[in-house]
């Protein structure tokens, strides 16, 4: 008999129905998870507070963007601290905003380091202000301690004040108005004497918090949000999202109350530093200067100077003057001297030069008188000798007179040399003073350069001291408020519809991953398209699962869908068989045991019993006898075993009628033998098949499993066709590749797979057709979930 041929399978299509099928088969996981997650999220939302979203927005004066010649005091930028603004973006103002110290000025002024929470059914509201009956007054925080994680339950008992806490080793009693002693800080309550009952509603049990001011400006700075609301322009936005709208109100104002007092204070001190500043330089520099113009007035008094430049002009003037005279002097000496030679060398007759410009008038009246002696003389003696008395008496007075103009020429010459003497002295002395003029004006000049920087220095600082006292009075806030803290209509968390939302996508994705992961990460066998696809022999049936309380064994006229399933197997099976007239023989086998093998064999010749046909099972699985599971009661007949061992045993013997079906023999396995193998392969069993075929029209043959052992291998050449039992679920999908082999190696021939124990949800042509049963007899929602 020829083994059978691969069937040739198309290239494999991806089926949508297929790939959707599993999601449609779980579609009560998505109704299950849908409204769970939803009342998940119903629950959740339940339990969270309504936080709105807090604005406001505020102008900075940056003096960057403003126009020039803006404001009346834009040109005293230098010193005077009214500056400040050019050199700070608002960049810088917006990380102002953002810094701890801002925020832990609000949170003192505020008072928030402590919150009074009011219980409900399900949270605890913060009351605030006019909702709060109570003030919960933080009189000073304890070293070294930390932060309680527990809120402060308070109970009020007319003036009595319990406080309780599961960090307080035992419960508190005090009065309003008096300091209480808690481990970490010290408190006192008050009466809020603001309080407004009718807007406070009504209250529940009463309980405050306390954190660290650390911690308490690290959550407010958290939730704090600033930035630029537009590029053009210098308006900063503030947000904060908080669940007490009137509180986060105020933290909002009040940081913007802190920063424009912070910038006033911080220009202010710069101004008053400056001042300090001017008004020490003043006093240092107004002493530096009194010490220049002392050093000026001495160097006039030691050098003996009014004015340099006058001084030096008047001595070039006189120098020049002396100098002059001086000349005029050495001509009037040489003119004496060459008058007192001539007078030595010229005789009696000789007369002296007259009108010479001797400025001396008695030596010129003498020569004058000299000379016209002389000339009296020579004219006499054109006349007379020299003996004349009056030319001899001439003579005697030209003598006598020439002594005397001699004697005036010396002393005239005596004058112009002492005369002489003084100007070239004096001109010494100038001269001296002349040379000394250069080192003067230097050491002038560098006084007067002192004097100068010292006075526009002090002028300059008298101007900076008025315009430092004009900013001091100057105190308007740097940032002007745009909006004051609003707060939204409606709550911006929870986003109820996000949540919703969330949990209904949650709902629908949480079991399609976890389908999707279950069908990704599934080794087994569920459907025939899984087989089909891991094999290209034919799968002759799919038997429905067994479910609980229904019957596992097909009856006489039996049309539950279990019969149905085996009559399709009986007829694609009959297309496998060879046309022979003597009995065929069917091997049932499978990969390992508990795929059904025996389940398969037992209704099949069940299904195949009719009066007309004459069938047996025989089960060949000596190893491991399952047929008796059945029928428990004939537990320990001889059976196949008792054949095998023994030669002269009659086949008679070993057949035991069913007492299920009266159409259908047994031959059990019998005994286990400790020689398995060797009974299978001492030709009995084929004697006994030989001997069957004309008496049986089909005999069955339930197999052992044919990874375990190798019996079946033994005795596969005898079976006309195998049926390879698979179970959905169960199989593993590896081992249908070790079938596989030995089909094509043919170690098991003419083989046709079956697939045991599926589900309705996974026959391949869908489980509305059903098997034969009545579908007016279902539920109604048996009906709603078949159509899914």
């Amino acid at each position: 008999m020829k083994q059978n041929s691969k069937i040739e399978q198309p290239e494999p299509e991806i089926d949508l129905q297929e790939v959707v099928k599993p999601y449609l088969q779980r579609w009560l996981w998505f109704v299950v998870c849908v409204f769970a997650f939803l009342f998940i999220a119903y629950v959740y939302l339940k339990f969270q507070e309504n936080v709105y979203n807090i604005r406001s927005s505020v102008l900075i004066k940056d003096a960057k963007k403003m126009p020039s010649g803006a404001g009346d005091l834009s040109a005293l930028t230098d010193l005077s601290g009214l500056g400040g603004l050019a050199t700070n973006g608002v960049d810088n103002e917006i990380e102002i905003f953002r810094s701890k110290k801002l925020m832990q000025d609000v949170v003192n002024k505020l008072r928030l380091q402590t919150a009074i929470y009011s219980k409900t059914e399900f949270l605890d509201n913060e009351l605030y202000k006019d909702t709060a009956p109570l003030i919960i007054q933080l009189i000073n925080e304890k070293p070294y301690s930390k932060a309680p994680k527990k809120p402060v339950m308070v109970k009020i008992d007319r003036d009595e004040i319990t406080l309780s806490s599961g960090e307080l080793s035992k419960e508190i009693k005090a009065t309003f108005n008096k300091t209480i002693s808690l481990p970490y800080a010290n408190f006192m309550i008050l009466r809020n004497p603001n309080f407004n009952k009718l807007k406070a509603g009504e209250l529940g049990d009463l309980s405050f918090t306390y954190k660290s001011i650390g911690s308490t400006v690290d959550n407010l700075q958290k939730i704090l949000e600033v930035s630029l609301l537009n590029k053009d322009a210098t308006v900063i936005g503030l947000s904060i999202k908080y669940s007490n709208k009137d509180k986060a109100k105020d933290i909002l104002n009040e940081l913007v109350n802190v920063y424009n007092n912070d910038a006033v204070a911080d220009k202010n001190s710069e101004s008053k530093k400056t001042k300090d500043f001017i008004d020490e330089r003043i006093a240092l520099i107004s002493q530096e200067l009194g010490n220049v113009e002392n050093h000026k007035e001495r160097f006039k008094s030691e050098n003996q100077i009014t004015d340099l430049a006058t001084e030096a002009k008047i001595n070039l003037e006189v120098s020049a003057e002396a100098r002059k005279k001086q000349i005029e002097l050495e001509a009037r000496l040489e003119l004496a001297n060459y008058l007192i030679n001539s007078m030595g060398k010229q005789g009696i007759t000789d007369v002296l030069p007259a009108n010479v410009g001797l400025d001396n008038p008695i030596a010129a009246s003498n020569i004058s008188a000299y000379n016209q002696l002389v000339l009296e003389r020579n004219r006499l003696l054109e006349n007379a000798t020299s003996k004349n008395p009056l030319v001899v008496d001439l003579a005697k007075q030209i003598t006598s007179m020439k002594f005397s103009v001699m004697e005036s020429l010396e002393k005239n010459r005596s004058g112009l040399q002492l005369a002489k003497d003084q100007y070239v002295e004096e001109q010494s002395n100038i001269s001296g003073k002349i040379n000394k003029i250069p080192a003067q004006e230097k050491i002038f000049r560098s006084i007067e350069r002192q004097q100068q920087i010292k006075e526009n220095l002090y002028l300059l600082l008298l101007q900076k001291r008025e315009e430092t006292a004009i900013s001091l009075a100057v105190t308007a806030n740097k940032g002007r408020v745009v909006d004051y803290a609003y707060s939204s209509e409606k709550p911006v968390e929870p986003k109820k519809i996000i949540i919703f939302s969330g949990a209904l996508l949650l709902g629908l994705l949480l079991p399609f991953v976890l389908v999707y992961l279950q069908e990704l990460f599934n080794n087994k066998i569920k459907t025939k398209h899984d087989l089909e696809k891991l094999s290209q022999f034919p799968i002759l049936a799919e038997i429905p699962k067994i479910l609980r309380g229904q019957e596992d064994i097909v009856q006489i006229n039996d049309l539950s869908p279990l019969a149905e399933a085996f009559r399709i197997l009986i007829t694609n099976t009959n297309f496998i068989l060879p046309k022979t007239p003597y009995g065929k023989v069917i091997y049932v086998t499978s990969t390992s045991k508990g795929e059904g093998k025996t389940f398969v064999s037992v209704n099949l010749i069940l299904t195949l019993a009719s009066p007309a046909k004459k069938v047996i099972i025989i089960g060949a699985d000596i190893r491991n006898p399952q047929l008796q599971r059945y029928n428990t009661a004939r537990k320990g007949l001889d059976g196949l075993t008792e054949f095998l061992h023994d030669e002269g045993r009659k086949l008679d013997s070993v057949i035991h009628a069913s007492t299920i079906n009266p159409n259908c023999d047994v031959i059990y396995s019998g005994s286990i033998p400790p020689n398995p193998t060797d009974l299978l392969t001492n030709g009995r069993f084929e004697t006994l098949l030989a001997e069957l075929k004309t008496k049986y029209d089909y005999i069955v043959v339930d197999t052992a499993p044919l990874i375990l052992v190798t019996d079946t291998f033994l005795i596969a050449d005898s079976a006309d066709c195998t049926l390879y039992v698979t179970r959905s679920l169960y199989t593993e999908k590896s081992l249908i590749d070790f079938a596989n082999k030995n089909i094509e190696s043919g170690k098991i021939k003419n083989v046709g797979f079956i697939l045991n124990d599926v589900e309705k949800s996974n026959f391949a042509y869908g489980n509305k057709y059903g098997y034969g049963y009545n579908a007016e007899d279902r539920g109604f929602l048996q009906k709603l979930k078949d159509k899914f």
